[in-house]
C-alpha cells in the first residue's frame, strides 16, 4: 500500500466529513435551508399550511440525515477496503470499521453543533445518523450479493 492508494481512498472521507462539519454550523440550519424549501412547498401546493411546511421541512431534514451518513459510511468501508486485503467481496471487520467511522463522527458533529447558537445536538440525531449509515453499509451488503448471482 502507497501514499497514494491511502490518499485515493480517504481523501473523499475527508471531503464529506468537511462538507457535513460545514452543514452542522449555521450554514445548514432551519432558516438557511427554509429559504429554498419553502418557495418550492409553496409554489407546488400554493395552499399549503404552516404546519405542514415544517413536517415536511423535519422531514427532509431528518432524511438528509440519514443520507449523508449512508454515504459517510459507505466512503469509510471503501476507504477501509483500499487499505486491506479486498480479495474478499465484504468483510464484517470493514463493515464495522465504517460504522464506527460514521458513529464516531455523528457524535462530534453534534457535539459541534452545541457550540453554535442556532443549532442544537441531539442524541436522536446520532440515532438517526447511526440508522443512515447501517442503512447505506446494507446496501452495500445487498449490493455484492446481488452482483455475484449475474
Amino acid at each position: 500500500m502507497n501514499v497514494r492508494t491511502t490518499l485515493r481512498g480517504w481523501l473523499p472521507v475527508v471531503f464529506w466529513m468537511a462538507v457535513l462539519f460545514v452543514a452542522s454550523t449555521d450554514l445548514g440550519g432551519t432558516k438557511h435551508t427554509s429559504r429554498i424549501l419553502v418557495p418550492l412547498l409553496r409554489w407546488l401546493v400554493p395552499d399549503i399550511s404552516r404546519a405542514a411546511v415544517n413536517e415536511v421541512q423535519l422531514a427532509v431534514r431528518k432524511t438528509g440525515h440519514t443520507a449523508a451518513y449512508a454515504l459517510l459510511a459507505g466512503l469509510a468501508w471503501r476507504a477501509r477496503r483500499r487499505m486491506v486485503d479486498a480479495s474478499q467481496p465484504w468483510r464484517v471487520n470493514d463493515a464495522v470499521f465504517a460504522l464506527l467511522v460514521a458513529t464516531l463522527y455523528a457524535a462530534s458533529d453534534e457535539w459541534h453543533q452545541t457550540f453554535t447558537a442556532t443549532r442544537q445536538g441531539t442524541l436522536t440525531d446520532v440515532a438517526l445518523d447511526v440508522f443512515g449509515a447501517s442503512l447505506g453499509l446494507t446496501a452495500i451488503w445487498l449490493w455484492g450479493r446481488w452482483r455475484r448471482r449475474w
